[in-house]
Order: structure tokens, then sequence, then C-alpha cells
């Protein structure tokens, strides 16, 4: 089985903000030339790349923080309140609370998004990722493996979702004397009191949310990525590094209208039992939502979302479409 994908998957996770912050000259000047001087540059260049890439995830989490937010608890009213409320009570710090975790797993999730998407079309397809271009695969196909790729992510994703989230809801500042402490010291804390009070299913909670969250969403986040590639590409050629940088934004927000209301879910049901009252399941938190908050509640976070999903997805892709052109 083709490993290439996955490789390029983990590398795109880790450096996808890295080079549109530095070097996007480096992106333009090289698309499009011989892929063995790419590759020796690309290869020259992946330690730099793997240890400065998270810087993606470093300036993107903040956004992410104040999503989490609005989605779980009712004292803002909107999204400056809560930027404003957060840095007040816990100066800028409030603002990269749980950011370990996806840092140490993004590259792991990437990696299993698209290699399993890529591998799923060859099996579906009987077509390698160069020969997709000439040999299209039909949009079905696209969307099959778009939610293979999104259930087995959501499955390795889940745990390091759940610390992420408990760990942005923790509104205490930095302990000081005389408070009380938070009840999670960090997130290797958070894990091991999740698994000591709930077991090992409490570090799945949401986990169903999530799935579904993430199977039907990645199908459409594909498909509507290959749909603009196509309509802006000559057939039979690859997509220019402009192409792809818009197709791969608008997917990324694409994907997170049609998922907000099921991240909302699966927020509240990550925090169930803590903050707020424990749900009996997915129907009741969805249920007891509506009726307490309106219907508007299944689309908070989604502007702050689809503002950030645009730079990190558009460059996701460009990542993952150059290294495995530069590694023919």
């Amino acid at each position: 089985m083709p490993v290439e994908e996955f490789v390029a998957g983990w590398i795109s996770g880790e450096t996808f903000f890295f080079l549109l912050s530095h070097h996007p000259q480096w992106w333009i000047t090289s698309w499009g030339r011989p892929a063995s001087s790419v590759r020796r540059e690309g290869l020259h260049s992946y330690h730099l790349l793997v240890t400065t890439g998270a810087l993606g995830l470093v300036l993107g989490h903040p956004f992410d923080t104040v999503k989490v937010r609005l989605q779980t608890q009712n004292t803002y009213r909107g999204i400056v309140d809560c930027m404003v409320k957060t840095y007040r009570h816990e100066s800028l710090l409030g603002f990269f609370k749980g950011m370990s975790f996806p840092i140490a797993s993004i590259a792991v999730v990437n990696s299993v998004l698209f290699g399993v998407y890529s591998n799923s079309l060859l099996v579906l397809t009987a077509t390698s990722h160069q020969e997709r271009r000439a040999q299209p695969p039909s949009y079905s196909h696209v969307f099959i493996a778009g939610c293979i790729g999104g259930f087995l992510q959501a499955y390795c994703l889940a745990p390091f979702d759940l610390i992420k989230v408990r760990l942005q809801n923790q509104t205490e500042p930095r302990a000081q004397p005389g408070s009380p402490p938070p009840r999670y010291r960090g997130p290797v804390h958070c894990a091991a009191s999740i698994f000591q009070e709930e077991g090992p299913r409490g570090l799945f909670r949401g986990a169903w949310a999530l799935t579904l969250r993430d199977t039907p969403t990645l199908g459409i986040y594909f498909v509507t990525y290959e749909w603009l590639c196509r309509q802006s590409t000559p057939d039979g050629q690859n997509p220019s590094s402009a192409t792809v940088l818009v197709a791969g934004g608008f997917a990324g927000i694409t994907s997170w209208v049609t998922a907000t209301p099921l991240d909302v879910i699966k927020s509240r049901m990550q925090m169930a039992g803590l903050k707020q009252r424990e749900y009996r399941g997915m129907l009741d938190c969805m249920v007891s939502s509506a009726r307490q908050e309106g219907l508007g509640v299944f689309f908070r976070g989604l502007t702050i979302n689809s503002a950030r999903a645009f730079p990190v997805n558009a460059v996701t892709f460009l990542s993952y479409e150059y290294l495995l052109h530069a590694w023919g």
C-alpha cells in the first residue's frame, strides 16, 4: 500500500503555516520545477519545517478556545465579549489552554485523514494519486473515501479532543496563593483524572458526536475541494498553487458550515457532568439545548470557525499536494 499519502499528510499537518508565514515565495517558485530538484530542496528543509510548522496551531488555537467557550458556556454575549473577559480574567495565557495535545496530535490526525482518503480512492478507482488528474475519480468515490478518512480520523482524535476541550473550559487564572487550583493541572493530569474517574470509556465521551460530525463532513470537504480544482484546471493538468489555496480554503469553510451543529453537541457532551448537566445521550443534548437556548445555539462559533478555516485548510492542502508532487 502506498505510504506517500500518509507521510504527506503527516508533514502537512506540521508545516502548513510556517511556509505561508515565512517563505511564501518557496511555493510559487518551486511549483512546476523538476521533481528531483524540488525533492532535494524539500528534504533539506524537512527538519526545520517539522520543528517550526506548529506555528499555525499556535496562531489558530486562541480562536478555537473562543469557539469552544461560546459553544459550552452561557456567560458570553459574543466573540468580542468572550475575548475581552478571557483576557481580563486569565491574561493572554487563557487563550492557549489545552494547546499541547493538538500540537502533539495534528501530524497523526492529518496523516490518518489524508492517507486513508488517498488509499481509499486507490481501492475504489484503482488509480494512484499521479494518475487521478488524467483519470479523475467520480464525486461519489471522493465522498466515500472522505467519509472513510473522517471516520477513522475521529476515532484517533476523540481522546485528544476531549482533553483539549476540558482544558479550554477551565476559566481559572494561573494558580495564585490562596486561590482554588484548577480541576486539571495539565493534559496528562486531565487524561489521568478522566481515566480514574470515568474509566477508559470516559476518554471517548462525545466520540459518537465527533464521528457523526467528521464522517459526512469530510466527505463534503474533499468533494468541495475536488470540484473547485476541476472547475479551474484544464483536463489532465495539475491545479496551480493559487487554485489549491482557494479550493482548500473554501473546502474548509464549507465543511465547518455543515459541521458546526454537531460540533456544538460534541463539545457540550464532552463537558457534560462538569460545568453543566449530564445528558442521557446525543438526542437529549440536542433537545435540551434547543429548548433552553433556541435553534441558534447550534451555530455558535460558526463565524470564528469559518474565518480560521480558510487559511488553515488552504495551506494544508497546498502542503499535501506539493509534497506528493515533489515525491513523484
